[in-house]
């Protein structure tokens, strides 16, 4: 339940109501673990729950939408809906921060490849210790379906990056997993884009089945080597790709 009508009047007197809604509503989509696409009601009815103006409750609505965590309809089943949980938005806010920093080149492939580096690695640990059957079926899978593809092929990516996200789904801990997860949204993109015809697809492999092997055998340490190997390999794709005087000409280029 939200705070009372007049804690939020006072919080009102102090010009920080609509902060405080926007929280609360923040905290009512995790607590009652709401999905995209569930509804809160419509506007008058979220301003009358919490005692406030529609201008105030509007405030507090514009705040959760610019995090990507609501969105408003019109009509007869209109009102105000879940657009993405929590974790998603703060994942599509950090996505899309990566991908100006990219477009504007005041961040280089490399060092993202080297900050995944920072977030993978142990992820992989952490998944070796929570593994289950599924995540080893779905392991196995995603490597079975990168068999035979060009590495800069839709399928051979789209099954790289089944491969990372269930690893990090695996690790259990949702803040690097949301974090971990603009390296698919936003990095892996860019990545095939400059080096993917680089990649040799047999060894991407066979780093792939080395975590595996970590993963199945719950073997922390030897997991968390195998996603290292793997991600330094691409690491050092990217820089040779970035040393290369023309890529870099060709990068600067309007």
């Amino acid at each position: 339940m939200p705070a009372s009508r007049t804690s939020w009047a006072r919080a009102s007197s102090g010009g920080d109501a609509s902060v405080q809604i926007a929280l609360e509503i923040r905290r009512r989509l995790a607590r009652a673990d709401l999905q995209p696409g569930d509804r809160l009601g419509t506007e008058q009815e979220l301003a009358n729950e919490f005692g406030v103006s529609r201008p105030t409750l509007r405030e507090a609505l514009r705040l959760l939408a610019s995090s990507h965590l609501i969105r408003a309809t019109r009509g007869p089943r209109g009102g105000i809906f879940v657009a993405s949980t929590p974790n998603e938005g703060m994942s599509r806010n950090v996505s899309e921060a990566i991908s100006t920093m990219l477009e504007t080149q005041s961040v280089s492939l490399t060092a993202l490849v080297e900050a995944r580096i920072q977030l993978e690695v142990p992820l992989a640990g952490l998944a070796a210790r929570n593994a289950t059957g599924e995540t080893l079926l779905r392991l196995a899978a995603a490597i079975a379906d990168q068999e035979g593809k060009h590495p800069a092929s839709d399928g051979f990516r789209l099954a790289d990056a089944c491969f990372h996200r269930t690893i990090a789904a695996t690790a259990g801990n949702e803040l690097l997993r949301a974090f971990a997860s603009w390296t698919l949204d936003v990095l892996q993109p860019s990545l095939i884009e400059k080096i993917g015809d680089a990649i040799d697809g047999p060894a991407v492999i066979a780093q792939h089945q080395d975590i595996l092997r970590g993963v199945r055998r719950g073997q922390p340490a030897g997991a968390s080597r195998a996603m290292e190997r793997h991600l330094e390999y691409i690491r050092d794709l990217v820089r040779t790709f970035e040393e290369c005087p023309d890529n870099r000409e060709h990068d600067r280029r309007p």
